[in-house]
């Protein structure tokens, strides 16, 4: 189990306690408390998205990360976080511009490189997404659940490509593959990590 930073607010410290025992009820409802008390702070919104989105309720989600993209325009992985929930909401083009920003990041940042990997991936560029996400993977010393949903990715697009040179003549393959790949059952699968930083 992740550990919670001590340096933390209590009511954040029980609220993720709380999310780690599967007690999404008793987790929202505090976070939502720890907004409330910390009106400027943009951390409870985003885990409260975070929890929103393990439970499916993705527009929820969705207003969720915003808030807390609005409170924090710098907040790098809360805005990556809010443009994946849109990408896997088949609005990819709106998840482009969420993700703009972190365009302006250093080459060598790990958002940079999978936010230019989802772009690939949006026109079905399987090479230059693997490209960027295994890029991305290699520069990411700090999010391990991060990476670890990358690599579910990077193993969804092999399979797929796999699927497509046993039967390369399914005539929606491809154009289905956009929808296939980034599925919402692995994307939001393990915050704790993520989510603390």
């Amino acid at each position: 189990m992740q550990s919670i930073p001590d340096n933390l607010p209590p009511l954040m410290q029980q609220a993720i306690r709380a999310s780690q025992a599967n007690d999404s009820a008793t987790a929202l409802s505090l976070f939502e408390q720890a907004s409330q008390d910390e009106p400027g702070s943009p951390l409870p919104h985003f885990m409260m998205g975070a929890e929103l989105a393990q439970l499916g309720k993705m527009a929820e989600a969705e207003a969720a990360y915003a808030r807390a993209v609005i409170l924090a325009p710098e907040f790098s992985i809360a805005r990556f976080e809010l443009g994946v929930l849109q990408f896997v909401t088949a609005r990819p083009a709106i998840a482009m511009v969420t993700w703009q920003p972190l365009l302006q990041l250093p080459d060598s940042d790990p958002l940079k490189l999978f936010a230019l990997g989802y772009a690939e991936l949006a026109s079905d560029a399987f090479d230059g997404a693997l490209h960027y996400f295994e890029q991305g993977i290699a520069a990411n010393t700090t999010n391990a659940a991060l990476n670890g949903n990358i690599g579910l990715l990077i193993a969804e697009i092999h399979r797929l490509r796999a699927t497509q040179a046993i039967n390369p003549a399914a005539p929606h393959e491809e154009a289905a593959a956009e929808e296939a790949l980034p599925d919402n059952h692995f994307l939001l699968s393990n915050y704790n990590q993520s989510r603390l930083h």
